[in-house]
């Protein structure tokens, strides 16, 4: 057996008959589960050809200035390279282990310095458990909290975060970058000795390639500069992606009774409304609900099924929360502001 790290939550199958089972059967007929290799090949090479055309571009330009306004490009093609890294952990772009985790491998170690072993891992709880506080790792405390419960054990500076971090959310996103490569390096340790040799070796490839990238096109100075740039710009683009889809929405009572799996899924997801510009920027995500409760659907399907969950939903009578881009920004964002009010009160 693989470890549990490996591979993302590949189904979505409850373990008992629920509300979720006629949806389920539905889905899987209209072949909604089908692998897209197609679809997946042909979008991975655009994205690689693009990757390649920017590097080529940043190496004619030269050592100036003008070279950083390669930042944003490259920034906004490893966001495509992070979503193909998570649609190969979660099994939507082929059933097999091993060529999945050679395209997560390839697509979040070797060209993003991203652990595709600690992502799979936390992503995995995630899903099992979203919003969950105790069990989601996503809502646990860390820079961010997500209750007032853990404001309130809030202390020093971290108690000053808390208060404002909503206005702080957005200009700590430009840390995300370089955040998530010091995770992956921290992980290394829990992992077994022939996975973490196979990561290990792909994150340094990584950061010594795009080290000598920079230094072999830009003087030391600028090569910092555009590294900082990028990486802000690059952990902007995850953290703005990612905010949407869950926060501000039902958290689970721990001690309160369970909920069955599709309660669970779409009680604490939002999707965001919009076209295929939407569906490119946010790179399928956007199906949020849909995602969750199928985790392993092929990323173009997302949309296919969206009518189907949300029919299911209003025939047995759970809400199905669905916003615009910045309507869901605003929500984030007043959910980690309320977090904060006890403390911002007893200033």
């Amino acid at each position: 057996m693989p470890h549990a790290s490996t591979t993302l939550i590949a189904s979505a199958e409850p373990r008992t008959v629920s509300d979720f089972t006629p949806l389920l059967k539905t889905v899987r007929e209209q072949g909604l589960l089908d692998r897209r290799i197609g679809w997946y090949a042909a979008r991975t090479t655009v994205n690689l050809v693009a990757l390649a055309a920017t590097v080529a571009g940043m190496v004619l330009t030269g050592d100036t200035w003008w070279t950083l306004l390669f930042a944003l490009p490259l920034a906004v093609l490893w966001a495509r390279t992070a979503f193909f890294g998570h649609d190969a952990g979660h099994a939507q772009i082929t059933r097999g282990r091993r060529a999945g985790r050679a395209i997560g491998l390839l697509h979040s170690n070797l060209l993003l310095g991203l652990s595709y072993a600690w992502w799979n891992d936390k992503h995995n709880r995630h899903h099992a458990n979203p919003n969950h506080v105790d069990k989601d790792p996503d809502v646990g405390v860390g820079a961010l909290v997500w209750t007032q419960q853990q404001a309130e054990q809030r202390a020093g500076l971290a108690r000053w975060l808390t208060r404002n971090q909503a206005r702080l959310f957005v200009p700590m996103l430009l840390l995300e970058g370089i955040a998530l490569k010091v995770y992956g390096f921290q992980d290394l340790k829990r992992q077994p000795p022939r996975e973490r040799a196979v990561e290990a070796v792909l994150l340094v490839a990584h950061l010594a390639g795009y080290a000598t990238l920079l230094l072999s096109v830009l003087s030391p100075g600028r090569a910092l500069v555009f590294a900082l740039l990028h990486h802000a710009l690059f952990g902007l683009h995850l953290g703005l992606t990612f905010a949407p889809n869950h926060k501000g929405m039902e958290m689970p009572d721990p001690d309160g009774e369970s909920w069955g799996h599709l309660r669970r899924q779409v009680l604490t997801s939002r999707n965001v409304r919009g076209g295929l510009v939407t569906d490119w920027a946010l790179g399928g995500l956007n199906y949020q609900i849909e995602h969750h409760l199928f985790p392993n659907m092929p990323r173009p399907h997302l949309r296919l099924a969206q009518p189907l969950v949300r029919a299911h939903c209003a025939t047995v009578g759970i809400p199905y929360t669905e916003a615009s881009l910045l309507d869901s920004y605003r929500q984030a964002l007043r959910h980690m502001h309320e977090v904060g009010a006890p403390l911002r009160a007893a200033r």
